[in-house]
């Protein structure tokens, strides 16, 4: 089977209390989705847990309006980990996570009326659209923007879910072979090097940088390729200073952004394409996991600069748990969209608020 990428599934967030993380998301992002909730031992994670497995809780939400969703992480087998130093933009990881608006000036005034930490004026990237950052209750960095597409358009939020990622990468070219030849984000919208406004208001947001937007030119196919929709990944490249690598002496799991998880079909073809371009599966459940509603197959790869990316196989998801309804995905065409209203049943598992 060849790979199938059907688009990020979900954004790994560390917390330090994944149910006040969980209802914080839902108030504000719409993220009111529970697709599962499990508590377990991340018994595979030991290159990156200090070589001990450790005990976690972990709730994935997601948006009707579509995007990707939340994959809301806490340990509780130890105290999760701050950064030692305020993460500045370009700093190597996972900076900050792109949420998609229906409207983004609608989405400013909104967060604004709430009282929301928004960090920087409404405005417009090197590409014209408007945008903006806010921080969530622990301090996480959302840029909030234009959305290219949408699964549902009549809820009650504003926002979706994850449509791409600030990624900090100290050789952009390099760091392509990745997300361009890899991950199919092969359409440049800018390649910019400047002093930008719209970083005003951030850390190191007056310095200067160069900015790389990527976007996938074809479409994404598979099951959830219609609900996940199209996406963006941002490489920026600090100039002029050493940036520091964002997990560096931490766990994965602690406190930040933990990993970018993509939803595929055809691991194995998968496997050996990373490992011709130099990514070699550093995680590799290999047969099977069970995440207590879900199962399926993950890995993980790193990028150029030690940032985890996430695969993920899904072998069985849940569609209507009270009902005991899952759909099986192995035997599906992995390049076939799930039915409309088979992933619409999804909003039966919505949280009340």
């Amino acid at each position: 089977m060849e790979k199938v990428i059907s688009g990020i599934q979900q954004i790994g967030i560390g917390n330090p209390d994944v149910y006040e993380a969980t209802e914080w998301y839902r108030n504000y992002f719409g993220m009111d989705i529970k697709v599962f909730e499990d508590s377990a031992t991340a018994n595979l994670m030991l290159p990156y847990t200090g070589g001990k497995p450790h005990d976690r809780t972990a709730i994935l939400t997601m948006s009707m309006r579509g995007g990707g969703g939340f994959e809301i992480w806490q340990y509780t087998s130890r105290k999760p980990v701050a950064a030692g130093f305020e993460l500045q933009i370009g700093d190597l990881g996972i900076n900050c996570a792109k949420i998609k608006s229906w409207d983004v000036a609608k989405s400013y005034e909104e967060f604004v009326t709430a009282g929301l930490n928004v960090i920087t004026p409404l405005r417009k990237n090197p590409d014209g659209d408007l945008n903006f950052f806010v921080k969530d209750l622990n301090g996480n960095i959302f840029q909030v923007v234009k959305g290219l597409g949408w699964f549902k358009t009549k809820e009650k939020r504003l926002t979706g879910g994850v449509s791409g990622a600030v990624i900090g990468s100290a050789d952009i070219d390099k760091a392509r072979t990745l997300y361009s030849d890899v991950l199919g984000y092969d359409e440049i919208i800018y390649d910019q090097t400047d002093i930008f406004e719209d970083f005003e208001g951030l850390p190191s947001g007056k310095r200067k940088y160069r900015r790389v937007l990527l976007r996938h030119s074809q479409p994404r196919q598979g099951g959830f390729s219609k609900l996940f929709g199209p996406t963006e990944i941002e490489l920026v490249s600090a100039i002029g200073r050493e940036p520091n690598k964002i997990f560096e002496n931490r766990y994965w799991g602690d406190l930040g952004f933990i990993h970018l998880c993509f939803d595929i079909q055809g691991m194995d073809a998968l496997k050996r394409e990373c490992v011709a371009k130099g990514f070699p599966f550093t995680v590799d459940s290999a047969d099977s996991f069970d995440m207590g509603e879900a199962a399926g197959r993950f890995t993980y790869i790193e990028d150029p600069d030690g940032t985890l990316i996430e695969f993920v196989e899904t072998h069985k998801v849940p569609i209507m748990k009270k009902l005991g309804w899952f759909v099986d995905m192995t035997k599906r065409n992995p390049k076939k969209n799930l039915p409309n209203w088979m992933i619409s049943a999804l909003k039966f598992s919505r949280m009340k608020e």
